[in-house]
């Protein structure tokens, strides 16, 4: 009697929580896309790069509903962006959070002030010990000690800031995160330091990630795969390991230069 072989299933497809088809992008007479498509995965990190005037910002605010692309098809966690007539209009924005590249912190509000400002937008019915509790909580939860959720953000530093801004986009437990350069500005210790808060966040509450970034450390530290904008759309999206051997000029400089030689390094000593 011969034993049956077992029954290899193949990986299931990914589940794609960001769809976006044919998209165009124009300022005036300038073409920033021109048929551009991209999947995001649940539960990966995406990183976002391309050389300046690829659109990475403006490819981020057209997926989250903050500009209105000129053609093309964009879905957000099953929802069309922007909504139609019959659609929710603040679905995407209850279920996205975002943290520009300056933080986009209120300055005359405190950070707990600032964490609250989604909290009470979307959920007017909490009370305002509901609303101090939450705030302490993502403040928390972005590696900022308690006493930040009283000050400033003209009292913080540039990383402190950054977390702060990452404490607001997180404040309504949103399952699909936006991060436009979280780490420029940052010296290689906060930038390492917001590369591992980033992956923690990620696996401990089940976060997808789309990371907009020029930062090579942050690409090898965190990423799962790499969508690279280029000649008006994306030419890849695929782990580093075959961005890499992509024979395309701009790839090929971003990708092998000693920059990239030392971040390679330094994420193979940590494995």
């Amino acid at each position: 009697m011969t034993g049956a072989h077992p029954t290899i299933q193949p990986d299931p497809a990914p589940e794609v929580v960001v769809r976006v088809s044919g998209l165009v992008n124009r300022f005036g007479s300038q073409l920033v896309h021109d048929g551009l498509d991209l999947e995001v995965h649940r539960g990966e990190i995406l990183g976002i790069v391309g050389g300046s005037g690829s659109g990475k910002s403006v490819l981020m605010r057209s997926i989250v509903g903050l500009r209105r692309p000129s053609a093309g098809s964009i879905q957000v966690l099953g929802a069309q962006v922007p909504p139609g007539p019959q659609d929710d209009p603040h679905h995407v924005q209850r279920n996205t959070g975002i943290l520009f590249q300056d933080g986009a912190l209120f300055s005359s509000l405190t950070v707990g002030e600032n964490v609250q400002v989604p909290l009470k937008e979307h959920h007017p019915e909490l009370s305002e010990r509901w609303l101090y509790e939450l705030a302490l909580l993502k403040v928390k939860l972005a590696g900022l000690p308690a006493d930040a959720l009283h000050k400033l953000p003209a009292e913080l530093s540039g990383g402190m800031r950054k977390r702060a801004g990452l404490a607001r986009a997180l404040a309504l437990d949103p399952p699909l995160l936006f991060l436009d350069e979280p780490t420029a500005g940052l010296d290689p210790i906060g930038a390492a330091g917001f590369d591992q808060l980033v992956l923690t966040l990620q696996q401990a509450l089940g976060l997808t990630v789309v990371v907009i970034t020029h930062d090579l450390d942050t690409l090898y530290a965190v990423c799962n795969r790499v969508a690279v904008l280029a000649d008006r759309k994306v030419i890849a999206c695929a782990p580093l390991a075959q961005i890499e051997q992509l024979d395309h000029p701009w790839v090929q400089d971003y990708f092998h230069g000693p920059r990239a030689r030392a971040a390679q390094q330094a994420a193979q000593k940590k494995d």
